[in-house]
């Protein structure tokens, strides 16, 4: 440890309470506010970012002004606390955490100030948004150049901070091509804009250039993305350096270690008028890399590599690769033009020089975003290798010049092969920069000296070929220890005077680039514990993880699309609120930090881990739309069933988890269920029931059936025709028999006759969101036995209890081959229409619809078949994405009201206002509910859409 090591931990160490007092006097904040918070719950949020690392912070903040900022940097430099800058936390090589203070500039610091369309420039806040600052520029023509794949939530200043680039590079140069100019902060505590920055600094950085010429000159910037290190060639003279632009361009990709940045002011440039995107197929990766060089004579916008495995990915996980010609390697290519024409032309022109085995002009912009967005989720995608097992970044981004990238590639691949590991290569092949998330056996023991013993033989065999350790993701705690690979000892000895230059007493996110820690220090997977070290056993199977709830939260490497609206579902509730506790990742970092059990000690019983969970919806929409597969909501209910064992429960798991029960009893003859809705509309009772049921005092109580689904359907004749045994769920039953009545109208005149389990059943759903899996068990193995072994397709009404039996049953009882065949057997309603009857076209509804999907159908089933039904009919569909905000007895819970209500402003409620003459379509009795309460729009199932249409009515 070197003395100023020695000081910085021996300062931090005595800081302690003095820290969290001496930051919010700093600030004038009150304790309370969480402006300033060093909760342990906080803390564990920001432990990592989305690289391989865990460092547990002292206190994390969140400035609202660049006054904060200074603020807080006095109070750690006069207390030795190390200080780290973050933006959406998406850096994947460990650069975005620390021991000390964590600053997340996304919360309050995330503004566009100005546009200036004549000088094509943007002055803006670090904590911006990238697509937020792309919607502002749009009208004006403009947009910022660079475009990595986190473009819906990555901050600007995060991109300068690594000098990210994306697939558009290859046109617009990266980050630090864009930047004019930069407002900083620097480790003397001294704030100035790079046009006129001090004269003592100048004359320090002109000393390491002179000192330096000759190695600066021959080593630096040899080919586009030599991103490692400080860029030292905007020292030189010849460049402008150290001023200006220079200087900006040289504290762009410092991460964060030489000052940090309170505003940019960066260039834009005009939107290509028209482009055409093609894609090229060849037989493999590696001849995708020997024809790349020659496509860049004809100047595309973008040349993206992807491995037919990461197209294989997005197929066994329900998406679709059509429109992807033959070939086991692709290259996605963009052309512009100042017209169609003259794209389509370039395009054509670049094909014909492709030596492709087979191309493919994509024809429209939408089907054009569906490929795109393969690569854009390729960090997820390639989250498991081609074996199913975890995959991890660490040499995520290294480039070489394209001439050499095939040459590169085989030898990597043969690297990969002779050290046991794999992955799946893509990334931005026209700029010569490879993205692959390799197989490190990390769970093993020595794991991580593993993982270091290939990263050093992968940063020689970079080197060999005149390459860059990271071509846009910087070196971070990743890579950072493997510069004396990549540059010699006058490099290394240069890179320390220019952080002495900027932050001698190196507090500025020490341990990066300069003075680096071990690449295998720190690791997050390694320090953890397997699940069952926690006790008590599991009730959910983890059947894709090993039976280890471990293996399975640490699903989560923190890409962050839960941060964003991509238009999925995922998450509505961080898109409510836009604090980090309340996204898939910050739930995940909290049970991460459950099993390591070093931050977070009460294991199953702590308090900080169900706060976190405690506006999760479980709407299940992380299972589909987050690229590493996280199921938080199977993780929730997991956490509930352990951290109330042996506890009393809150009084709405009673009443909401057992709602099943209290409905049979409701309704277990007419008059009783008159009378019981009698009472519950007496204001002062509803409102006592209420009050001792835990339900919000804002949510109306439902009204039950006086004529239950089965007392109808067992007053009708059987009918002939091909059997199918409708799932009859205690919403449908109970609430809405008007549903099943609707369905049983339209199976018959399709054919079929429709028959019913024996007795009323549950699946066990209301058990489940609540964490009381055992008695989500004994409720599924009754259903299980009702149900019994034939073959009879089961038609489910209600999404939620549909996706439990196709999905969630198998593993909640896995040893169950009944509750395997459910996965086959049970069918919605579009399902089996479309898959038995597909030629069968349904009467004209002609009409203009709102449409809402359950969250689980999208997470479990899709609404492809839904969709085609709609379109057959005639209807007209605005399709919602987003979850309602009601989501079974999330919404009714007291204390969700306010948040299940933004998360109905995200999509539904402003559909609904601007509706005009449109049906509203909803399968979900909470969807339906939710707009019935919000909105007084009662919608219809598809069933009653279709039936009402029906002829013979």
């Amino acid at each position: 440890m070197t003395l100023i090591d020695d000081t910085r931990a021996t300062a931090a160490a005595a800081a302690g309470a003095d820290l969290l007092t001496a930051l919010n006097a700093a600030l004038g904040t009150d304790p309370a506010s969480g402006i300033v918070d060093a909760s342990t719950r906080r803390r564990a949020e920001y432990t990592t970012d989305a690289s391989n690392y865990r460092v547990v912070p002292q206190v994390v903040v969140f400035p609202r002004s660049v006054e904060d900022v200074e603020a807080v940097w006095a109070v750690c430099r006069d207390l030795g606390v190390p200080f780290t800058s973050r933006g959406a936390g998406t850096s994947v090589a460990g650069n975005a955490i620390g021991s000390g203070v964590v600053l997340d500039f996304s919360r309050h610091l995330n503004r566009v100030l100005d546009i200036d369309a004549e000088s094509m420039t943007a002055l803006i806040e670090p904590g911006v948004i990238l697509d937020d600052l792309q919607r502002q520029a749009a009208p004006l023509g403009l947009r910022f150049g660079p475009d990595p794949s986190t473009h819906a939530r990555c901050t600007v200043g995060g991109m300068i901070g690594n000098d990210a680039c994306g697939s558009h590079a290859l046109a617009y140069g990266r980050t630090s091509h864009n930047v004019v100019a930069l407002e900083v902060l620097d480790g003397h505590g001294r704030r100035f804009w790079t046009d006129a920055p001090p004269a003592d600094l100048l004359e320090e950085l002109r000393g390491v250039a002179s000192r330096h010429l000759a190695m600066i000159r021959t080593t630096f910037a040899t080919f586009g993305r030599q991103v490692s290190g400080y860029a030292l060639e905007h020292l030189l003279p010849e460049t402008g350096g150290p001023t200006g632009t220079a200087l900006a361009r040289l504290l762009t990709g410092s991460e964060g270690t030489l000052a940090t940045i309170l505003r940019a002011r960066v260039r834009l440039v005009r939107q290509a008028p028209s482009t055409t995107f093609v894609v090229l197929g060849y037989a493999s990766m590696h001849e995708a890399a020997d024809a790349t060089p020659g496509l860049l004579a004809h100047a595309p916008l973008a040349v993206e590599g992807i491995d037919r495995r990461l197209a294989d990915i997005v197929v066994r996980r329900g998406g679709s690769v059509d429109g992807l010609p033959g070939g086991n390697g692709w290259l996605f290519v963009e052309m512009g033009g100042e017209t169609p024409e003259e794209s389509l032309a370039a395009a054509r022109a670049m094909v014909a020089d492709s030596q492709a085995l087979d191309s493919v002009v994509i024809p429209t912009a939408a089907e054009a975003r569906t490929l795109w967005r393969i690569r854009e989720d390729g960090a997820g995608l390639a989250g498991r290798s081609p074996e199913g097992q975890p995959a991890w970044p660490g040499w995520e981004d290294a480039a070489v010049p394209p001439a050499r990238l095939g040459e590169y590639l085989r030898e990597f691949d043969a690297l990969m092969a002779s050290h046991g590991v794999d992955g799946l290569a893509y990334g931005h092949f026209g700029d010569g920069c490879i993205h692959v998330r390799i197989d490190f056996p990390l769970y093993e023991n020595g794991g991580g000296q593993k993982a270091k013993d290939f990263l050093e033989d992968a940063a020689r065999l970079v080197a060999k070929h005149g390459g860059s350790l990271s071509g846009e993701h910087g070196d971070g705690r990743a890579r950072g220890g493997l510069l004396p690979l990549m540059y010699d000892g006058e490099a290394i000895s240069a890179f320390e005077e220019v952080k002495r230059a900027f932050d001698p007493a190196d507090l500025l996110n020490p341990g990066i680039i300069v003075r680096p820690a071990d690449v295998a220090a720190d690791l997050r997977v390694p320090a953890a514990k397997k699940s069952h070290a926690l006790g008590m056993p599991l009730k959910f199977g983890y059947s894709r993880d090993e039976g280890d709830l471990t293996r399975a939260v640490h699903r989560c490497v923190g890409v962050g699309k839960c941060r964003a609206d991509s238009g999925g579902v995922m998450c509505p509730s961080y898109l409510a609120t836009g604090d980090e506790k309340d996204s898939t990742r910050g739930r995940a970092r909290l049970l991460q930090e459950m099993v390591n059990g070093t931050l977070v000690t009460d294991g199953w019983k702590s308090q900080e881990v169900k706060d976190v969970l405690d506006l999760c919806l479980s709407c299940k929409g992380c299972s589909a739309d987050c690229p590493a597969g996280v199921d938080m909501p199977t993780y929730k209910s997991e956490f509930l069933d352990k951290f109330y064992a042996g506890r009393l429960r809150p009084m709405n798991h009673y009443l909401l988890g057992w709602l099943p029960r209290w409905s049979k009893l409701a309704t277990v003859h007419g008059l009783a269920t008159k009378v019981v809705n009698a009472l519950t509309s007496v204001p002062a009772l509803a409102w006592t029931a209420r009050a001792v049921g835990g339900v919000d005092q804002n949510r109306p109580l439902p009204r039950f059936a006086e004529e239950t689904f089965r007392t109808w359907f067992a007053e009708r004749p059987e009918t002939d025709g091909e059997p199918v045994l409708l799932w009859v769920d205690s919403f449908t039953e109970h609430f809405s028999p008007e549903v099943g009545r609707a369905a049983v109208e339209l199976l018959e005149h399709l054919g079929f006759s429709v028959r019913l389990t024996g007795k009323q059943v549950c699946c066990g759903l209301t058990w489940v969101s609540t964490g009381q899996l055992d008695g989500a068990k004994r409720q599924l193995r009754s259903s299980l036995d009702a149900l019994g072994t034939s073959n009879i397709p089961v038609v489910g009404l209600e999404p939620s209890c549909t996706a439990l039996l196709r999905e969630d049953a198998a593993e909640l009882l896995p040893d169950d081959p009944r509750a395997h065949a459910l996965e086959r057997r049970v069918k919605t309603l579009a399902e089996l229409i479309t898959e038995q009857r597909p030629d069968w076209i349904p009467p004209r509804v002609d009409t203009r619809a709102v449409v809402q999907p359950h969250c689980h159908q999208h997470a479990a089933m899709g609404f492809g078949p839904d969709a085609k039904l709609l379109e057959k009919a005639g209807v007209d569909a605005q399709v919602l994405s987003g979850c309602c905000g009601l989501a079974g007895n999330f919404g009714a819970e007291k204390g969700h009201y306010d948040v299940s209500v933004k998360v109905a402003e995200h999509a539904l409620l402003p559909a609904l206002r601007e509706r005009g003459d449109a049906v509203v379509v909803a399968d979900g009795y909470s969807c339906r509910t939710q707009s019935d309460n919000l909105a007084g729009v009662r919608p219809k199932h598809l069933a009653e859409l279709l039936a009402e249409a029906l002829p013979e009515r």
